[in-house]
């Protein structure tokens, strides 16, 4: 069951998305949220938080893509920040990064297996 609602989500993006547009999202970022903090030390009250940045974060890395700059013929706005890969691809993946007081959600994918080719040396 998720943490936080569609309407919660909403309410921190700019966009006209629907909250039928959100849930999938929104399930997913419980799904990973539940997984990942499993040691009891985060409150439920900053999951929650976690949860609707993490679900805006996804949504706009997918179906409301945030823009750096836009041009309207010779209008032009380009917005401050540091854009990253990961979390820090967007504002809201940055702020999951900063209410995760223990770390977890900016190592997600970076353990992992490597794989080598071994060379063979039959004659």
């Amino acid at each position: 069951m998720a943490r936080t609602t569609e309407a919660d989500v909403l309410e921190i993006m700019d966009n006209d998305l629907t909250e039928a547009q959100v849930s999938p999202f929104l399930v997913g970022a419980n799904l990973l949220i539940t997984a990942a903090f499993t040691s009891g030390n985060t409150s439920d009250s900053l999951l929650e938080e976690i949860e609707k940045w993490l679900t805006a974060h996804m949504i706009a890395m997918t179906i409301a893509r945030t823009t750096a700059t836009e041009e309207l013929g010779d209008a032009k706005v380009k917005y401050t920040g540091y854009w990253g890969k990961k979390l820090e691809a967007t504002p809201y993946g940055q702020m999951v990064q900063v209410l995760d007081t223990e770390g977890l959600m900016g190592n997600l994918g970076k353990a992992g297996a490597s794989m080598y080719a071994v060379p063979n040396f039959d004659s």
